[in-house]
């Protein structure tokens, strides 16, 4: 895979399970590296929506507060504002959903079912493909895996999202060449080695960014008889997406990574698969008749929705879509930029060294994830939230074949941005990281089951985290 070399250059070498600062006062701050990357515009990025928690700020060690810099979007990110007062604006009208007789049970049907179609039209579905609601993207792919009538080729970076659940179905991994170019291929021979019916790929990589040529493996599936599923969690919130032009047949995604944290995700594809699948939940609202001896299982998506549905996690979902889609090309230009800005950022730090997968990759969602050269990126990550206000990601990211294979250290820092994200976050991430690569947290810090947390943590938690 793609090699880059680690600068030499300061760092923390402390490997103790306890972090002390060289001084009670922490050691003295020379101007620190990091800040406004050389080379980058000088006029500031702003954010392109609103998010419904702008303006937060949170408690940092020693007292007072600073800005709240979430650079974990990846992992899950904030509402949209639009998104937020959509679903305060339809709480009132929450109710039983598609048998009920009241006029609040109507009108709460009718956001589901107008979800659905919205969503499926968004994402560029078929017009039979089925729009089933989930949890999550796990939850979507593992009821897919269960509907696979054969085999599922996947690759070895992928989330273990998409990874695990095709285990107990009957799962063949290819190791990711070098190149996506001979990837391609080494899919290609497997599927002419032997048949599969699903080939399942990640749309963007959750650590690097790097994003897979959809269309590409789509050929090369169909080519040999196999469909294509796409994990687009990483892209569904960066790139818009269209199933039936890019040839992909099945789809999952989560609502939480697109700016509509209330619980709800989707699989969108082909029905036949579905509809032939045993119901993923045994329940109401998903069977035509029940006996003792028999029960009649509904096709379409309620086969697999049993119970009540989350009507506000889907309804959020659609509406996160929509505004996300209103955005049009300033979302990428936004992006674009701001990737630049935390890559180039990144690369000039002493010790740092960006993870890459592909020798060959073209383009990146806004996701960068490093390896230092010495010191705990758990400690860097502890740190950089309780000193700095800043949240950031570390470990193997749910994909450790991955991570183990093109990192030399145990765990890496991932930073990762959004359309809520400014040119004054990155800088500020950038020059906190650096500050702490250079001189080292100010505070004592101990390593516990949960990772590094301070050693005396006097910020206040709000009262409902209390």
């Amino acid at each position: 895979m793609g090699s880059i070399g680690i600068a030499s250059g300061q760092g923390l070498g402390a490997e103790e399970r306890r972090w002390m600062p060289a001084s009670p006062g922490g050691p003295a701050r020379s101007a620190p590296p990091g800040g406004a990357p050389a080379g980058r515009p000088a006029v500031p990025i702003t954010p392109l929506a609103v998010l419904a928690d702008s303006g937060l700020e949170v408690p940092v060690l020693g007292g007072g507060a600073a800005q709240h810099t979430n650079l974990d979007l990846a992992a899950s990110a904030p509402a949209l504002a639009g998104v937020a007062r959509h679903v305060a604006s339809v709480l009132p009208w929450y109710s039983s959903v598609h048998r009920g007789s009241g006029f609040a049970s109507e009108t709460a049907t009718a956001l589901v079912e107008g979800a659905r179609a919205s969503i499926g039209e968004r994402l560029g579905a078929r017009p039979d493909d089925l729009v089933v609601f989930t949890r999550n993207t796990t939850d979507a792919l593992a009821l897919l895996a269960g509907a696979v009538p054969g085999e599922t080729v996947v690759l070895d970076i992928e989330h273990h999202a998409n990874l695990l659940p095709w285990e107990r179905y009957g799962r063949r991994v290819v190791r990711a060449a070098p190149t996506i170019a001979e990837t391609l291929a080494a899919v290609d021979a497997e599927l002419a080695r032997r048949p599969a019916a699903l080939v399942s790929v990640t749309g963007a990589s959750n650590v690097t960014g790097e994003l897979l040529p959809l269309e590409r493996f789509a050929a090369v599936a169909h080519a040999h008889g196999a469909r294509l599923a796409v994990d687009a969690a990483q892209l569904v919130p960066h790139r818009a997406v269209d199933l039936a032009a890019a040839g992909i047949d099945y789809l999952a995604a989560s609502g939480h990574k697109a700016y509509a944290p209330y619980g709800a995700g989707v699989l969108v594809g082909r029905a036949d698969w579905l509809d032939a699948a045993l119901p993923y939940l045994a329940g109401g609202g998903a069977v035509e008749r029940v006996d003792l001896d028999r029960t009649r299982w509904k096709t379409g998506p309620e086969r697999h929705e049993a119970g009540t549905p989350n009507v506000l996690g889907i309804t959020a979902f659609a509406r996160a879509l929509d505004e996300l889609a209103a955005l049009g090309d300033a979302r990428l230009a936004h992006e674009e930029a701001l990737t630049a800005r935390l890559r180039d950022g990144l690369a000039a730090l002493p010790g740092v060294r960006l993870l890459r997968g592909f020798d060959d990759a073209e383009d990146a969602v806004g996701i960068a994830a490093v390896e230092l050269e010495r010191g705990r990126v758990g400690l860097i990550a502890g740190a950089l939230a309780a000193e700095h206000g800043v949240s950031v990601r570390a470990g193997r990211f749910c994909a450790h074949p991955f991570f183990d294979r093109i990192a030399a250290r145990s765990n890496g820092l991932r930073a990762s941005i959004g359309v809520g994200t400014s040119s004054a976050d990155v800088d500020r991430f950038l020059t906190a990281l650096g500050g702490l690569l250079a001189d080292g947290p100010r505070h004592a810090y101990e390593r516990g089951p949960d990772g590094w947390r301070p050693a005396h943590d006097d910020r206040p938690r709000p009262d409902f985290a209390a």
